[in-house]
């Protein structure tokens, strides 16, 4: 699985180096040279229909854009106000194409989002201005917001995902018998993520963006970091993997985005800014061949954490009789999923760009910002899931079927697994299972599997070692007398199940035993199916249904209708 990710972000760096080359031709939008006249000029017509309450009446307006190099205050390109009130320009060129903003007269004072944040830089095409004027609202200006407009909602949701993460970062560690090697990779994460998405909210102030242009760049980082870093945390926690030395290889795509980005660390903030805003080939080229490769890398590590968890499930119903809560897991992978898709989109949109003409930078701005949306909800989920389920951080190290280690092997090459925990329930040890006669048979030989189905069932039956909640196939296996490959092969092929089904359809039974004696009318359903072996509500009523088809209400309801 690592070779293969190597390989796929070594060929899209490759594809980087080519497309940094050729990013002025090949980028979609790109702006034409002035030099390449294409066809005659045409009069791009703006008109302001609408600008903010808090505009001082005195302002001059200025049309900034791709066709000025940017200049903020470029007296040729300032609006007039017209007899009915509006300010208008209009801008004979030859660019097919053209990206601007409003200004009064410097970058301080540019317009700015809904928000009152950075905007994304307005586009207009040839075909858009020769179908009328290109009608124009300012939302706001970046010099004149107020505090609370600033910090809007979709800012408060990020820093309050922030605060939690770093209430997170505290809890954790506090937990009792917290297993601290897996939690250790947790925190990591959570720490990143806190960290990105504070750099996010504070990179979009007007302030620092102005000051310290270079900030937006280092969220960016999270893209190569956050796959390796949750996938050590899967392989640390399902199958207690200790540190090996070639981890530092997962980091190796980081280190070299910093030496991509490096050169523009060390440009000078304005020049920076500048190239930022103008969308430079060479800068654009970066970011969008370092944004694919960390997709496809990410979705690589996305991949290898699912089927890890696949084939740890596979694992443990094969060898346990418990319930293991894998949801939470399951959730971060669906929010994870998210996020990629949306990622996905925004290249799609980008690339689309190519051949539909439409405003792909508001567009792309907007998808950001729900990526990041999503992503903020991942402490909040921690969070609930620190409060109400605790256990899931602890450490209840179980050993594993050997014959089910070469499995998971062939996939991911895990070491000995540690279960999960779910709730805390006395375990009986295997020598206080009572041991059934072994039959008398040649050493190595197999047994007869009727026979040993036969002796399987007289043993659950008569011994009913599925009342002990957390039963394993290896104590199983010493009171039947059986080797536990063994048993497993008869439970498989004999009774068409795996374990972890076989115990549960005895203790489906013995509920339903429980149900009609006069005695159940004194408990509630779970305290009778905890009494019976199982481990939670939940684990009950999945196993009932799979049984039954029906919910435990449903069933025992029509019983006593009939």
């Amino acid at each position: 699985m690592f070779a293969r990710l190597r390989f796929g972000f070594f060929l899209a760096l490759l594809l980087l180096l080519w497309g940094v080359g050729v990013a002025e031709a090949a980028l979609p939008g790109a702006p034409a040279s002035p030099a390449e006249p294409t066809t005659r000029p045409v009069a791009y017509h703006f008109v302001l229909t609408s600008l903010p309450a808090n505009t001082p009446a005195d302002a001059a307006l200025y049309l900034v854009g791709s066709f000025n190099n940017w200049q903020p205050a470029d007296a040729r390109y300032r609006f007039r106000r017209q007899a009915n009130g509006l300010f208008a320009l209009t801008l004979q060129t030859h660019l097919p194409r053209l990206e601007y903003k409003v200004s009064r007269g410097s970058w301080a004072s540019i317009e700015g989002s809904g928000r009152g944040q950075v905007r994304a830089n307005r586009v207009v095409t040839r075909q858009q201005a020769q179908a009328g004027d290109v009608e124009v609202r300012v939302q706001s200006w970046e010099d004149l917001t107020a505090t609370f407009q600033f910090y809007s909602l979709y800012d408060l949701l990020l820093l309050f995902s922030c605060f939690q993460g770093g209430l997170l970062l505290v809890a954790i560690p506090s937990i009792q018998q917290a297993n601290r090697a897996a939690n250790r990779w947790l925190l990591w994460l959570l720490g990143l993520s806190a960290g990105a998405t504070l750099l996010t909210v504070v990179s979009s102030d007007r302030a620092v963006a102005n000051a310290y242009p270079q900030l937006t760049l280092v969220p960016d980082f999270i893209w190569f970091l956050y796959g390796p870093l949750f996938y050590c945390y899967i392989r640390r926690l399902l199958f207690n993997e200790a540190q090996s030395r070639r981890k530092w290889l997962y980091f190796v795509p980081s280190a070299l985005q910093l030496l991509g980005y490096l050169p523009y660390f060390l440009l000078d903030s304005y020049e920076f800014q500048l190239r930022l805003v103008s969308h430079e080939p060479m800068l654009r080229g970066v970011l969008l061949l370092t944004g694919v490769a960390a997709l496809l890398t990410s979705g690589a590590y996305w991949l290898a954490c699912r089927r890890t968890i696949q084939a740890y499930t596979r694992q443990y119903e094969a060898s346990v009789s418990y319930a293991q809560n894998l949801r939470y897991l399951s959730t971060v992978l669906g929010i994870q999923a998210v996020c990629l898709v949306l990622w996905a989109f925004l290249f799609g949109v980008v690339l689309a760009s190519r051949w539909v003409a439409f405003d792909v930078y508001s567009l792309a701005a907007r998808n950001l910002d729900l990526i990041w949306l999503v992503f903020s909800t991942l402490p909040y989920f921690l969070g609930y899931v620190v409060l109400h389920q605790p256990q899931i951080f602890r450490l209840v190290p179980a050993p594993a079927a050997p014959e089910l280690e070469a499995e998971a092997a062939s996939i991911l090459s895990p070491p000995t697994p540690a279960p999960l925990p779910e709730v805390a329930a006395a375990k009986v040890p295997v020598a206080d299972l009572p041991a059934a006669p072994r039959p008398a048979r040649p050493p190595g030989a197999m047994p007869d599997l009727a026979a040993a189905q036969a002796a399987v069932t007289s043993y659950m039956r008569q011994h009913k070692p599925y009342l002990n909640p957390s039963l394993t196939i290896h104590e199983l296996a010493g009171g039947v007398q059986l080797p536990p490959h063994v048993l497993s092969k008869v439970i498989n092929e004999g009774f068409g199940q795996n374990f972890f089904d076989f115990v549960n359809a005895y203790r489906v039974e013995e509920f339903k035993q429980l149900m009609a004696t006069p005695r159940a009318q004194q408990y509630t359903l779970l305290a009778l199916a905890l009494e019976v072996g199982f481990n939670s509500k939940s684990a009950f009523n999945r196993a009932f249904k799979k049984q039954t088809d029906q919910t435990p209400r449903e069933y025992f309801s029509g019983i006593r209708e009939e």
